[in-house]
């Protein structure tokens, strides 16, 4: 399967561009774009490490979301967060354009990189950037990450093993990412001297807060999406939906 560019490219204000190209391993779903060589100091495993890592020193003496982070923070240290910007997204399927602030921009691109960094607690969002929706909506997020999960139900079902379709294992894989985003807003500001990347960050680590509580009355809110095919599910006979 050939590997897949996923392009942010941020038209600043006065003029200025930055441009990053995502490279990724289609079968893995993760960054091949190499990282620093070395790594600043605050990449270190032990600096500021999740509570709930399952990595050791020995083995990673750098964090893997950290260090491909490192291009993004490197980026925009010195651009404020709320600086206006004009963010190209291209893909090999679209090229989507939008008006929108950095940190909104960076967190989109963020999202990309934590879930294809390799940390074990963003595995589960691979499939999300398979098919990366930029500066997706709470409500489109939502939708994406429930539909995600149950897909998985339905597969480990294909394997006889335990499903959840009660949604608890996607509360508890936000609440993890939420552990993540609070020690990763502890590096960065350690690696830059502007809002930036923190509060791109920030607007990541309000999702997951908010998602673990939210999950059902959400999830009712969307639920009108699916009334057209409730009624007709009624007007079928059951033999000819089995």
């Amino acid at each position: 399967m050939e590997p897949k560019t996923i392009y942010y490219r941020f038209t600043l204000a006065d003029g200025r561009v930055q441009e990053l190209a995502l490279l990724l391993d289609m079968e893995k779903i993760e960054i091949l774009n190499p990282p620093p060589d070395p790594a600043p100091s605050w990449c270190r495993l032990d600096f500021h490490q999740c509570p709930h890592c399952p990595l050791s020193v020995r083995k990673h003496p750098n964090c893997p979301l950290a260090q491909n982070l490192v291009c993004v923070v490197s980026r925009f240290d010195g651009v404020m967060s709320h600086d206006k910007t004009r963010l190209d997204v291209l893909t090999s399927e679209r090229h989507i354009t939008q008006d929108t602030t950095v940190q909104r921009g960076v967190s989109s691109l963020m999202g990309l990189v934590m879930a294809t960094s390799g940390c074990p607690h963003s595995a589960f969002f691979k499939p999300m950037a398979r098919f990366h929706l930029p500066l997706a909506s709470e409500e489109e997020t939502i939708y994406r990450a429930a539909s995600m999960y149950l897909l998985a139900q339905f597969f480990l079902a294909k394997e006889a093993r335990d499903m959840d379709m009660k949604l608890r294992g996607l509360a508890k894989i936000y609440h993890n990412i939420e552990i993540v985003n609070t020690t990763m807003a502890q590096r960065i500001r350690a690696a830059t001297s502007t809002d930036s990347a923190v509060n791109a960050i920030v607007l990541l680590d309000l999702f997951a807060k908010t998602l673990p509580f939210a999950i059902e009355e959400s999830l009712e809110k969307i639920r009108y999406l699916f009334d057209p095919f409730f009624k007709f599910m009624k007007k079928v006979p059951p033999s000819q939906t089995s």
